[in-house]
């Protein structure tokens, strides 16, 4: 028996990254996970790397009908769920100057729009003392350059980890937020140069107070524990970022 193995746990955004990371430690846990993302082909790998305790959902969360397929697919599958992980997200750098409408609004819609119903149609599921974790993000806590709209919509995350506490309360069901600073997912060997990846590690290394990148294992670890560990904690935001928003 795994320490998760008799709950049921919803994860949007599970199929790559920090999801997956989570989704890995949980099934590795024994519970039963369910993931959503965008992309089948990523879905079907992960699925297959998770094995039998992992069902995969493609859907996007800034579509209420895809929220709503998504609540009646973990309906039938697993009844109630003990946790969900409100994960998904996009991540986009976009000068001030430049912003368009589209890039502001395609961000608002996955990273708050998104988060927002995603509770909303899943919170007749969650059983009594269920914790619901939203991936919120240190850009939510500092000024940094080109990351406005972004850094916005995890600000709306970060408030309604609060609001949504209080709503949800009467059910004994937590809701927190874990932020994450930078977190070595390797994405950004994907998108630059060997080089330019590099260059931007090592600038991003001298500048965090404990001199390093945040594993996927620790941000796993770390929104779990919010999810199950934390029994008297709801409303808050644990930060995940080597100090770099606290010192």
């Amino acid at each position: 028996m795994g320490e998760y193995s008799d709950k049921n746990v919803v994860i949007t955004g599970g199929g790559s990254g920090m999801g997956f990371a989570l989704a890995q430690l949980l099934v590795d846990g024994g519970a039963r996970v369910v993931i959503t993302g965008r992309s089948q082909h990523t879905l079907d790998a992960a699925r297959e790397r998770l094995g039998e305790n992992a069902i995969a959902v493609r859907g996007d969360v800034a579509s209420l009908s895809d929220l709503d397929d998504l609540a009646d697919r973990v309906k039938g599958e697993l009844g109630t769920i003990e946790a969900l992980f409100v994960n998904a997200g996009i991540a986009r750098t976009t000068p001030f100057e430049s912003t368009t409408e589209q890039v502001y609004d395609e961000l608002f819609a996955i990273n708050v729009k998104g988060a927002y119903f995603t509770v909303q149609k899943l919170a007749p599921l969650l059983s009594t003392g269920a914790g619901v974790v939203l991936t919120t993000s240190s850009a939510n806590a500092v000024g940094m350059l080109d990351t406005s709209v972004y850094a916005a919509g995890k600000a709306a995350l970060r408030s309604m980890a609060r609001s949504l506490s209080r709503e949800l309360l009467a059910r004994e069901v937590r809701v927190n937020a874990v932020s994450p600073g930078p977190i070595d997912t390797g994405i950004l060997e994907n998108t630059m140069t060997a080089e330019a990846a590099a260059q931007f590690k090592a600038q991003v290394v001298a500048d965090n107070p404990m001199q390093r990148f945040g594993t996927l294992g620790e941000f796993a670890r770390a929104a779990v524990f919010l999810a199950f560990g934390a029994t008297y904690t709801t409303g808050a935001e644990l930060a995940l970022d080597g100090g770099v928003t606290q010192l």
